[in-house]
């Protein structure tokens, strides 16, 4: 642990086109090798043919409710106790679940071999705002392995 201390957080600047700071979260998390041009035009992309899918639907909306849908209440952190090692159940903050959440909407966008990362994003945002696709089974997946592992909660701490 750290003994100096703890580094201040940086306020993240909204997208320039939707004002929004989930926007400008999701272009960072998908940027790499500082390509950040590239990253907005996959996002805005994604936003643009999500509009086009769904002629009444806001793509803003669209992806916060994707978000929400995707994000995990519950996830498990190994403990060691004695010899052993347990998982344990422990409730997930605000900004893990949001790191957690586009974390596994990237992944399982560039899964999907064969079309442009903008094209498969705006179909995970897609199923991920239907409650189903992989984010959301992997989500499921969470929750279930903390609540097969309630019986160790007691050693949260």
């Amino acid at each position: 642990m750290a003994r100096r201390r703890a580094a201040e957080k940086r306020t993240l600047t909204p997208d320039p086109r939707y004002n929004s700071e989930l926007i400008a979260y999701m272009i960072n998390a998908i940027m790499g090798r500082g390509k950040k041009a590239t990253a907005a035009s996959i996002v805005y992309g994604a936003l643009e043919d999500i509009q086009s899918k769904l002629k009444d639907e806001d793509p803003l909306a669209v992806l916060t409710q994707a978000m929400e849908n995707i994000k995990p209440k519950l996830e498990v952190k190994s403990r060691r106790v004695g010899g052993a090692t347990y998982q344990v159940p422990v409730e997930v903050g605000p900004k893990r679940q949001t790191a957690l959440a586009s974390r596994w909407l990237i992944q399982y966008s560039k899964g999907r071999r064969g079309m442009p990362m903008r094209r498969a994003l705006s179909m995970e945002l897609l199923d991920a705002y239907a409650n189903q696709g992989s984010c959301i089974k992997k989500r499921d997946d969470t929750h279930k392995m903390a609540q097969a592992n309630k019986a160790f909660a007691h050693y949260r701490w």
